[in-house]
């Protein structure tokens, strides 16, 4: 099995869409997504500078639509041929808006709109703090976020691989610099702000607006979640998920461990490749690798997507779901609710499962499908970290 990843943020580079504007019809592409955009994408794709694409509102236009074009237009030449194909599709972060796309769960242009929205209300949330984050290399990873943690930050991509990016205020990451847990390396990162944390909170009402207009089709391809790794089947469960992914962890880590069970064997990394080859290369050891640099790339894309036409992708797909913790804290259920019965009780869209306490207020955990619980993963009371699995459903669809 093969899987097309779109990477994230922090990915670009300055005039790396430079030799992908040669080719037949990209540049009308990225032109005309401009618009949706509001932003010039083709200037900040060849002659805009390191600063200038690390500003969030440019950045993420720029990496979902150079995802979209390289893989409909280039790898695979036309959308529909890239959904009959037996490959699974998975995007870190804002890449995972390409990967709606490449699922057929909704159109470029509503994915260049939604990321607009996405990418100035991050921006502005950012501007209203001063936060950053910091990737955290090696270590025991139990003791990494034991630290992050204690310096009331937010594990907010947790990236496998022995790496994991702490986010928060500067002054919680100074802190955390002054004492860095044992056998690990800092390494401050060239971001705006501490995305995936509550400090996005305000990027998250306005993403849901705009997703409030958009219509999402269930995904015709195994479709991965940044949330838990979960292959999703719902297109309005997809959309919340990235709607509510905006404040919370990125586990990619948990999408890795999902593509080693579905038994992938190979991997493309759409445009500007490199991070999530690195991280497989380390991670899912063994399988075969193609990132899509230049177009000087595409000829072996083409050549492994054309080798993976079994038509049943997702026949090993697992149908459980996870919940996670959006935050760390401590897990308090409700009193009287379903789970009090154990497995096999049944939930609803919008069920209470209880909230996370953290300094300040708490945060509502919530069933987003209806489902029966299979297990759960912590007792009330429990300290939780952010993104840690709480309990475990199975979607009435796959009972």
């Amino acid at each position: 099995m093969l899987v097309i990843v779109a990477p994230g943020q922090g990915s670009q580079t300055p005039g790396f869409l430079s030799p992908w504007l040669e080719l037949p019809g990209f540049a009308d592409r990225l032109a005309a997504w401009s618009d949706l955009a509001g932003r010039d994408l083709i200037a900040a794709g060849t002659t805009a500078d390191a600063d200038e694409i690390r500003d969030t509102a440019v950045a993420q236009p720029l990496l979902v639509a150079a995802a979209i074009a390289a893989a409909e237009d280039q790898l695979a030449n036309d959308s529909a041929r890239v959904s009959r194909q037996s490959v699974a599709v998975a995007g870190h972060s804002v890449g995972e808006l390409a990967a709606g796309v490449l699922a057929s769960v909704i159109s470029s242009d509503d994915a260049i709109r939604l990321v607009r929205v996405r990418a100035n209300g991050m921006a502005a949330a950012a501007a209203a703090e001063e936060t950053g984050m910091t990737a955290v290399l090696g270590g025991d990873e139990d003791a990494v976020l034991a630290a992050i943690e204690a310096c009331g930050l937010t594990p907010a991509n947790v990236n496998g691989a022995g790496q994991i990016v702490a986010a928060g205020t500067l002054e919680q990451l100074a802190t955390f610099a002054e004492n860095p847990p044992a056998g690990a390396r800092l390494r401050p990162l060239s971001v705006a702000g501490a995305f995936h944390t509550h400090h996005m909170a305000s990027a998250v009402d306005a993403l849901a607006a705009a997703a409030s207009t958009v219509r999402a089709a269930d995904p015709l391809r195994p479709l991965l979640s940044n949330r838990d790794g979960a292959v999703v089947k719902s297109g309005p469960d997809w959309l919340d998920r990235i709607i509510t992914q905006v404040s919370a962890p990125v586990r990619w880590d948990l999408c890795m461990q999902t593509m080693a069970t579905l038994g992938v064997t190979a991997l493309i990394e759409l445009p500007p490749a490199g991070t999530l080859t690195g991280l497989a290369k380390r991670a899912l050891r063994g399988i075969r690798l193609v990132g899509l640099k230049t177009p000087d790339d595409l000829d072996a894309g083409r050549k492994l997507l054309a080798e993976h036409t079994d038509s049943h992708a997702d026949s090993h797909a697992p149908e459980w779901r996870l919940l996670v913790a959006p935050l760390a804290g401590t897990f308090r259920a409700p009193d009287g609710h379903p789970a009090a019965a154990g497995p096999g009780a049944g939930v609803t869209a919008g069920t209470d499962l209880g909230h996370v306490e953290i300094r300040g207020g708490n945060h509502r955990v919530a069933a987003t499908f209806p489902a029966t619980i299979i297990e759960w993963l912590v007792e009330d009371g429990d300290p939780v970290s952010a993104g840690q699995p709480l309990v475990r459903l199975l979607p009435q669809a796959a009972e």
